[in-house]
Parts: structure tokens; sequence; C-alpha cells
């Protein structure tokens, strides 16, 4: 399916080496200030040939705002946003249109539809989430102006190197700290690390792994839906759903398997007024549904399959082949990562806060309405 959301639904399209892609974003309530400016700058942040250490295809990846607005805001009507491909080469693409690239989606599209695109991989390409994130950017400025929400995202992991895991309760953390160097990690040491992995898998043609933490700050207490329609359920969907993802944890996640119930519980404490918890092992949410603390999760990321480095492998005939893929690649995915993470959190925030607020508004009993005089008998 190339559609997300219950209330705040978005369905993308196009392929990544088609005319543009884009995406159809319905229920995102009237009056919203938006206008292009809005979305691009994390459109800007997803964007390829950013730095030494992405993909050299150059895209400006400019949107465009085609419907459900008029004079900066929004009607209330589906929001239709659309980018260009410009930097297209399906040439590069020659020698694997008869041999499926080992780890990637070339073997199972062919098995499913019968048919794939083989330049770019199509649907299954990284190209696909720019309708995500397009999406993501006004989900998350609708979370900002309505409850003040706030979304950072940063590599906390390149292969071996891990980055401090005490940034995950620091504050300070803003886009514009974790932007501050081409990796995207605030930990300075951990980023200077991060980035001669990359440089060197990079320089031998091959590809490495990494993960993204997320802490989204400001979430409202109630959020999420028991049992199958948990917040954290709905988050590990969405985080799942990005390409090249491999694992999703919350709050302490595996780590807190090797736990006592008596040190990973969280405490109830009165904090400013509010109940609260002193610890937040639970990632700010408790069956299901968010408690009014930081949600903090993490994302892994595989190595890119593909990659310049030759490979043993069989074509779609089973004969054995030698495949070492051309064109512009990624040799780590999370740096240009951290912008897909925030907006599919803001999708899945934004969804659940609407639904809240449908809720809210059911339970409110209506003002009896004054009684009628009976009718006179005839």
């Amino acid at each position: 399916m190339s559609s997300f959301g219950t209330v705040f639904r978005v369905a993308t399209f196009g392929e990544s080496h088609c005319k543009g892609v884009g995406c159809i974003v319905d229920g995102v309530p009237p009056g919203i200030t938006l206008v292009e400016a809005d979305i691009q700058a994390q459109l800007d942040r997803r964007r390829p040939g950013q730095s030494a250490l992405t993909t050299k295809r150059d895209e400006k990846d400019r949107v465009t705002i085609m419907s459900g607005t008029e004079f900066g805001k929004t009607l209330g009507s589906p929001i239709g946003l659309f980018v260009p491909n410009e930097d297209m080469r399906p040439g590069d693409y020659a020698d694997m249109r008869a041999i499926p690239r080992p780890s990637h989606a070339d073997f199972t599209y062919m098995l499913k539809y019968g048919i794939r695109s083989s330049s770019g991989g199509g649907r299954s390409s990284a190209r696909e989430t720019i309708g995500r994130v397009a999406a993501g950017a006004i989900a998350e400025k609708w979370l900002r102006d309505k409850f003040g929400v706030s979304i950072v995202a940063w590599v906390s992991g390149v292969g071996a190197v891990t980055a401090d895991t005490a940034l995950e309760l620091d504050d300070s953390i803003t886009r514009q700290v974790v932007d501050a160097n081409a990796v995207r990690c605030p930990d300075l040491k951990a980023a200077e690390a991060m980035t001669k992995v990359i440089e060197a898998v990079r320089n031998e043609d091959d590809s490495i792994g990494g993960v993204v933490t997320c802490v989204c700050r400001g979430a409202q207490p109630g959020w999420g839906e028991p049992c199958f329609d948990k917040l954290e359920a709905k988050l590990a969907h969405a985080m799942l759903s990005i390409p090249a993802t491999k694992g999703f944890e919350i709050g302490s996640g595996f780590a807190g398997t090797k736990q006592r119930g008596s040190t990973h519980n969280d405490p109830f404490k009165l904090k400013n007024g509010k109940l609260g918890t002193l610890t937040n092992n639970s990632g700010g949410i408790q069956g299901g549904i968010s408690n009014g603390e930081h949600i903090i999760f993490r994302v892994a990321f595989k190595p890119p399959a593909t990659i310049g480095k030759a490979q043993n492998t069989s074509d779609f005939e089973g004969a054995d082949s030698i495949l070492s893929a051309k064109g512009r690649h990624d040799p780590c995915v999370v740096p240009r990562a951290v912008p897909i993470v925030e907006t599919m959190a803001a999708l899945v925030l934004a969804d659940a806060a609407m639904s809240q607020l449908a809720r809210s508004a059911a339970m409110i009993s209506p003002t009896p309405a004054t009684a009628l005089p009976e009718s006179e008998e005839l």
C-alpha cells in the first residue's frame, strides 16, 4: 500500500527515475498557514548531494503545492504536493535489468508483480520518501502550532561507533545542533569517528549501516489506542516502512531486558503541579498511550544494498554473475534518514492527536435541548 494514516492521511506516488514524486495529504485542518517554505526545509535536509558523505545525485527537490491552499491558508481539502525528478540517469542501471541486486527489492518485486522498475528500484527507492517528508512537514507544523510539540532526531550510531546515550535526556539538542556536522551527530567526538567510517567504506565502494535516535517533546497525555493500535506500534509501523530499516526500539528497548523491574519501573512524582515519572524507561508511552513524558525511540538502518564493489550473485535465470553496481548511491543512509524519521513520527503523532481530539469532543455531553410544549389534543 502507498497510503498511511487514519485521520491525517498521506498517499505517496512516483518512482526514482520517473518525471517526479509527491503525495496527496488528506485530513489537514482548514485555516493553517502553509506555504512551500514550510515544507522545503525538511526536504532540503533529506535531498541527495548535500555533503560528501551522501550520494552525488544532484536534485534540488523543490516542492510545489498543487492544491488545498489559497492565499497561504489550508482549505481543509486534500493538499497535493509535487517534486520533479531532474538528475535522472536510468542508463546507470542497464546491467541490473537482468541481475537482481543482493538484499534489494529487485527480486521480490519481480516475484510479486511480474514486472519491476529496473532503474533506481522504483517504489523501493528512498526517493519515494520525498512524499512522506513533505506530508510530515505539514503534520509537524500543525503539532508545533497546536500543542508546542518539537521533534528532533540524530545519528546515534554508524557501524560500531555509537554516540553518548545521555543526549536523549538533553533538551538543548536542536536541529541546528544536529546539523552542525555532515553526519548529523551532536556528539562531536563520535561524529568525527562516524565520518571516518563512512569515508572508508565509500572509498572501498562499500556501505555501512547505522542508528537514528528520535526524541518527541511536548506530546500530550492520552495519544494512542489500546491493544492493536498502540502508539509505539504505530511508530514501529511508520519507522519500519522506511526503506533500509531493520529494527525499532522504544525507551529502554532491548537494554531493558537486562534489568529487573525494581530498576526498570518509572516511579510517579508531582512535577510542576502535574503527575509525571522520575525516569523514562517507558519511552513516554505506557499501555500504548502517551503519558506526557518525552517519546524516545531508535531506528536501525542496514547498509545500503546497492554498492560498487563486485559481488558474486546470480541473474534472474539462475546463471552465475558478477554485479558491480553503477550509479550514485549513499555509502550510509542515516545522515539523510534523520528528517525522514522526524516527519514519519510527526505523521503518527498528528494522526493520534486528531483521534484523541475527536474522542474528547464526543465525550462532551451536549446541552439538553429546551423542552418543547406538548401540543394540544385535537
